[in-house]
Order: C-alpha cells, then sequence, then structure tokens
C-alpha cells in the first residue's frame, strides 16, 4: 500500500471553504490512514489500482465488482483487490475525447439471469452517439455472451463530448439513462427537442421496450423512450432511497453545474436557461437563469466542481451520514457531502481535496462503506470505511 497525506474541506452553502490540512503534500495513492471529518473519523484505503480511466462500478453479490475502463475494457475486481484480464464479449466502442465504455449496472434479478448492462460510445453512420447492450456473464465472470445493442442515441453526429450517461434501475424495474446533448453548439439546441435524444434522461424496459406510461407515448413526432429533456450532461445518477425518485447530476458550461430531480415529461432549461455562462464568458441561451415552463435544479455549484458519480449513502456503517447524498467532483478533484431536508440541501461538506484526483464513480458497497474510482491513467478503487478504534 502506497500512502499519501490528505486533508478535508468542510463548507456551509454560499460560504467559502476553510480547508485544514491534515499533513503535507500528497503523491498519487491514497493512504490506509484515518482523518476526522464534520461527522465521522474515517479510513481510506486503496483496494486496487492500476486501472486505466475507470469510470463505472457495481458490486455482484459476492461482494466482487464490475469495473468500466473507458478505453474499452471491462474488469473483474476480487473483494480482495485482484484485477482480472479484460472480460471478452464486450462490443466495440468508439474511445475519442470523452468517449468510450461508461457506465455499468446489474440487472435486479442478476442472481437468476445474470445480465449486465454497459453504456458506451457506439460508431455509426453520421458519427457516434450513446448506446446501451446488455449480456449475459458466465459463472467464471470472464466472458458476456448474448450481447445485444437495446437503446441507442438517435442521431448519431461528428462530436467526441457529452456522452452522458449513467444507468439506474428504479423500484419498478425500469432502467433510466441519462444521456448528453454532445456539447456542439450548432446541435446542442436538441435538448429541447422531443424528437432527438439528446440531453434527455431515457426510460425503458430491460429489454430495450418503452413503457406505455412514459410521458411522450402518445405524442406524435416525439420520440417515446424520452423521460425528460433539456439536460446538458448527466454524469451522476441514483435513486433516492426515501421517495424512490431519480437524482442525477450533470455539468454546467462555466458555471452552473446542477443537481435535478427527473420528473416525467419536464424540462429543464438547457440550453435556453442555465446558472453558468458559456467558456468565452457570453450568455448561455437567453442569458436567463430560470424561465416559466422549465424546472429548476435542487442545487448548483457556481464555480463548478465537475459533478460526477452519486450515491445516497443508507448504511450503518456511518449513522451520522445516513440521508446524506455524495456527489464526485472531477474539476475540483473532491468529495462532496450534501445533508437533505426533504428534497432541499441545507449542507455541504467538501471531502478528499489533498487526494489531487478526479474523482469519476461513487457507490456504496454492501459492507456499508463508500467506495469511489479516481478517474486517472493509474486509477483506483478506494475505500472509506469508519476509522479502527
Amino acid at each position: 500500500m502506497r500512502a499519501v497525506s490528505l486533508s478535508f474541506a468542510a463548507s456551509l452553502m454560499g460560504t467559502a471553504l476553510t480547508t485544514t490540512a491534515l499533513t503535507g503534500v500528497a503523491p498519487a495513492f491514497a493512504a490506509d490512514t484515518s482523518f476526522k471529518t464534520e461527522k465521522a473519523e474515517i479510513q481510506v484505503t486503496t483496494v486496487a489500482d492500476g486501472l486505466s480511466n475507470p469510470w463505472g462500478l457495481a458490486f455482484l453479490p459476492d461482494g466482487g465488482m464490475l469495473v468500466t475502463e473507458k478505453r474499452g475494457n471491462l474488469r473483474l475486481v476480487s473483494s480482495d483487490g485482484t484485477v482480472s484480464e479484460p472480460i471478452t464479449g464486450v462490443p466495440a466502442v468508439d474511445a475519442r475525447g470523452q468517449g468510450g465504455l461508461l457506465d455499468v449496472a446489474l440487472d435486479p434479478q442478476f442472481q437468476r439471469n445474470r445480465l449486465v448492462y454497459l453504456s458506451f460510445s457506439e460508431a455509426g453512420e453520421g458519427g457516434n452517439s450513446t448506446a446501451v447492450a446488455r449480456g449475459v456473464l458466465s459463472n467464471s465472470g470472464d466472458a458476456l455472451s448474448e450481447v445485444q445493442v437495446i437503446f441507442s442515441q438517435k442521431p448519431k453526429l461528428p462530436s467526441t463530448k457529452h456522452f452522458g450517461s449513467r444507468l439506474v434501475f428504479d423500484d419498478q424495474g425500469f432502467l433510466f439513462i441519462g444521456l448528453g446533448e454532445r456539447s456542439e453548439q450548432r446541435f446542442r439546441g436538441q435538448a429541447q427537442d422531443l424528437n432527438s435524444h439528446l440531453g434527455k434522461v431515457i426510460r425503458i424496459r430491460p429489454d430495450g421496450s418503452v413503457p406505455k406510461d412514459n410521458p411522450f407515448v402518445n405524442q406524435q413526432g416525439a420520440l417515446p423512450e424520452i423521460w425528460s429533456y433539456g439536460h446538458r450532461n448527466i454524469q451522476g445518477a441514483a435513486l433516492n432511497p426515501r421517495t424512490g425518485a431519480l437524482w442525477v447530476n450533470e455539468h454546467g458550461p462555466k458555471g452552473g453545474d446542477e443537481i435535478n430531480i427527473p420528473e416525467a415529461g419536464k424540462n429543464y432549461g438547457w440550453p435556453v436557461v442555465s446558472y453558468g455562462v458559456e467558456y468565452s464568458g457570453a450568455p448561455v441561451g437567453t442569458g436567463k437563469q430560470t424561465a416559466e415552463g422549465m424546472a429548476e435544479p435542487v442545487h448548483h455549484w457556481t464555480p463548478v466542481i465537475g459533478s460526477s458519480g452519486m450515491a445516497f449513502y443508507t448504511g450503518t456503517a456511518f449513522p451520522a451520514w445516513r440521508g446524506s447524498v455524495f456527489n464526485g467532483g472531477l474539476a475540483t478533484e473532491e468529495l462532496v457531502r450534501l445533508e437533505l431536508d426533504g428534497d432541499r440541501v441545507v449542507h455541504e461538506e467538501r471531502m478528499l481535496s489533498d487526494l489531487g484526483q478526479r474523482i469519476r464513480a461513487v457507490e456504496q458497497g454492501p459492507d456499508g462503506a463508500l467506495y469511489l474510482l479516481t478517474d486517472e491513467s493509474d486509477g483506483e478503487i478506494l475505500r472509506i470505511h469508519p476509522a479502527e478504534g
């Protein structure tokens, strides 16, 4: 195990961060060392390293993990941190720019059917787009078979940006897919168009068919898979265990990272309104932050954190964290904990800032610990658990 010095920063919403350094300068790997945060003394341990820009993580029933690498590999990581050779049968990915092999999720009936779902950037006529495939994981965990694409974002476009995409099954077994609007000015306005999948949350059945109660099923010219629209680039998603509702975080431009609670048929504003501005400093769309008929975020960050990965904490390992929602920070290289009063964010704490690594994914493990993926060429799985003693 290679050690690093960490510091944690705590902040109230709307106030400047006060950072307390715990030790010195941080090299590139997490420590098996304990630290104090606002409500818990924690230990951060490297479970596995040597991963190439890991993106998505899903826990298997035996405590092992499936982990995607952006360049196109799916790997099995055992509970003791042993990393497998690439699993065979994974679809080919267009691993340019922000594209590649993205999220991974298990079917709600995985123990019966062993189905695994993958989102990825799929090349095709006109460019590429985000697709979702599923396949059967072998009992030995080294191969996917019967792989089929169950969703492919329309249209395909010549872009290497803003693919999204997180995969979340709800309590009814429907699959939500968070998508991006592909970034470029010339087509990002399709986030407002119901005949395009750009900038949408998609809701489908596990086989790719469309639920009859999707909001635009009977609307002429609308794509029936659409659940909500007006999103920019969804990077984190999780179900709120209190309400069962889907929450997502999404990148803003220069300012205006958002957390939204996508509801059926609602418009979340991009690129008409935004709490951020263009990277040039020019206004986005109308230059306004809100507009009638467009849903507002429940929380936003300016400056951005580069939001990515999201998990509600429900475990018993950290009683004081129960009900908090955690978000990874790519730009700020930290983990952000939000306390809630209902659906309202009332407090924010930032941690792991001195680790100096981009946090790509956040998941709660079956042991009640938090697990993180670091988006680095020598990426790690980090485990956050109670400090010993």
